[in-house]
């Protein structure tokens, strides 16, 4: 499987899961979460999915400053409805990464390790996205601005060729090697993430 190289230098998330411990899928609950794994469940590389990927690992940071975010432990709100804009691409991402399911998520084992009724849409809130910890209730809203990282002009024309399908392959190719571009720099800038992520 080839993909753009920078994928394996973002850093991964990692965590400890409770239930994945109990159960013996990893060594003592640890695991990690990397952007590539991101990119397969949104079936794309995007500055949307990027700001998701990096709103999770702040959030979690904040919520988690002296030991490893407990995936499943953490409720994820959304201010924007399911179906605005990119709202349930950002939440697909962060809740995957949390270990945050919805009405449809893992009820658990006679009362343990739930995962059901972790997400909520439409709540009101500064940020765009609220994480809060369930043992303690500490909480974080994030939103959420890579306008920071502008895209090269060539790539909207690119794009329109693309999308009419008169762009030659070559064209193809550095359309998707500009969009990338910007997808890297988003990611591997990490001195410009506290202009991107703002923590309210």
């Amino acid at each position: 499987m080839n993909y753009p190289y920078f994928f394996d230098k973002v850093p991964s998330i990692r965590l400890y899961d409770p239930l994945s411990d109990f159960l013996g899928a990893f060594t003592n609950g640890e695991m990690e979460i990397s952007y590539l794994e991101c990119v397969k469940l949104a079936g794309h590389s995007c500055p949307t999915v990027a700001g998701a990927y990096l709103m999770a690992h702040k959030g979690l940071q904040y919520l988690y400053t002296d030991t490893l975010p407990q995936r499943g432990m953490v409720h994820v709100s959304m201010r924007e409805g399911e179906r605005e804009g990119v709202t349930g691409v950002i939440c697909n991402v962060i809740s995957f990464i949390a270990g945050a399911g919805g009405v449809g998520g893992f009820k658990g084992i006679q009362g343990n390790f739930s995962r059901d009724n972790l997400v909520s849409y439409n709540v009101p809130m500064e940020g765009e996205v609220t994480l809060t910890r369930l043992d303690t209730q500490e909480h974080v809203s994030l939103s959420y601005d890579p306008s920071i990282v502008p895209s090269d002009p060539a790539m909207k024309p690119l794009m329109g060729k693309a999308l009419q399908g008169i762009a030659t392959n070559e064209e193809k190719e550095k359309f998707g090697e500009l969009w990338q571009a910007r997808v890297e720099k988003i990611l591997l800038s990490e001195t410009l993430w506290d202009q991107m992520i703002t923590i309210h």
